[in-house]
């Protein structure tokens, strides 16, 4: 119980950190004597996994230094400049690749990787509608890569995995399809028409429309993983509060896949969260609260995530968006979408069998 309770303490300090940075110096209180290194180490890795160690850690080192804990203000900035390191090396190579696709007659666009800037996720994203064999041959040719084993979860989204010498981030090529069973073909129509460019640090990238981003992130997040990281909170509040985001586009793009009711829940949950921290949530139209299921009341933080049940909200969500593929007639998506339970029951098979569910999920 010990334990729960504090990596309950840590994400709540992750949180403020931030979701309310300005505030850090006052209301976070870190000059116990017991809090130390092995504290921070025990940070460190939470906001690893949450991709929030950038944005995080600045506000920390400020908190930690206001408190006279010089010592361990200058251990945080030694993990900045050491993750400042790593995002550096990667976005050089996620150019190179890039470039490389464009010329090779493969336009890419970067998607959720980019999302957490200043911070950088653990592999490079990119979705291309060009063919699979074409992705595969440039990444051999011009990056000595090799593709990893696919699982059949892979093989149904229709990705690659690729493995670069020189880059510790796998490369994961999504081709002409998203969603874990590779049923979303709608939202894919338009991400290349609506991408737009964006300065990211010294590089520019091809990127997702706000609208498309959020579609990505819920399809992730709510239908995949069925757990919230605080990078997500964080980004998609960012987006929200510079009002970057068209609500009306963004339902019209959710109905048309079937995942309006699993947008609006997803956005309500990080409106929610946000409130906690700040005062206040970000601004929603009206017509997303109402098409919500439910709110951060029925999350629970659990295994470094905040958690959304399987049963009965997951399950919710994906009946809605099956029945709405079947409804518009995409037969063939619907079927794949079908096959989500025994791919899902035999990848909790062989986790509990051997441990892993790699060659499944």
């Amino acid at each position: 119980m010990d334990r729960v309770r504090d990596i309950t303490r840590d994400i709540r300090l992750l949180s403020q950190l931030v979701l309310a940075p300005a505030t850090c110096e006052s209301n976070v209180d870190l000059s116990s004597s017991d809090f130390g290194i092995s504290d921070l180490q025990t940070i460190r890795d939470l906001a690893n996994s949450n991709h929030v160690i950038l944005r995080a850690f600045r506000p920390l080192e400020l908190s930690l230094r206001a408190d006279r804990k010089y010592e361990e203000a200058e251990w945080v900035m030694a993990a900045i400049d050491q993750e400042h390191a790593r995002i550096k090396h990667a976005v050089g190579f996620l150019q190179q690749i890039c470039a490389a696709m464009e010329e090779g007659g493969c336009p890419v666009v970067v998607i959720k990787s980019l999302d957490h800037w200043p911070d950088l996720g653990s592999d490079l994203d990119l979705y291309t509608d060009a063919e699979a064999d074409r992705v595969v041959e440039i990444m051999r040719a011009q990056f000595n890569a090799t593709v990893e084993a696919r699982s059949w979860g892979d093989r149904f989204a229709n990705k690659w995995n690729f493995v670069i010498p020189g880059l510790p981030e796998l490369v994961e090529v999504h081709v002409g399809r998203l969603g874990q069973m590779g049923e979303q073909t709608d939202v894919t129509r338009s991400l290349m028409l609506r991408s737009r460019m964006a300065q990211v640090g010294a590089h520019q990238f091809r990127v997702a429309a706000p609208e498309d981003r959020i579609v990505i992130s819920t399809l992730q997040r709510m239908y995949r993983h069925f757990y919230i990281r605080l990078c997500d909170i964080l980004d998609n509040a960012q987006l929200l509060d510079g009002q970057q985001v068209d609500f009306t586009c963004l339902r019209s793009l959710g109905s048309a896949t079937g995942l309006w009711e699993g947008i609006a829940t997803y956005l309500s949950i990080i409106s929610d969260y946000v409130e906690e921290y700040r005062g206040s949530g970000v601004p929603l139209a009206p017509f997303v609260t109402r098409s919500a299921k439910f709110g951060a009341d029925q999350v629970r933080f659990r295994r470094h995530f905040l958690r959304v049940s399987i049963l009965p909200h997951s399950v919710a969500l994906y009946a809605s968006e099956l029945a709405s593929l079947w409804r518009k007639g995409e037969y063939r998506n619907s079927l794949r979408l079908s096959l989500l339970p025994c791919l899902a029951t035999c990848a909790a098979l062989e986790q509990k069998l051997s441990g892993s569910d790699k060659g499944i999920w």
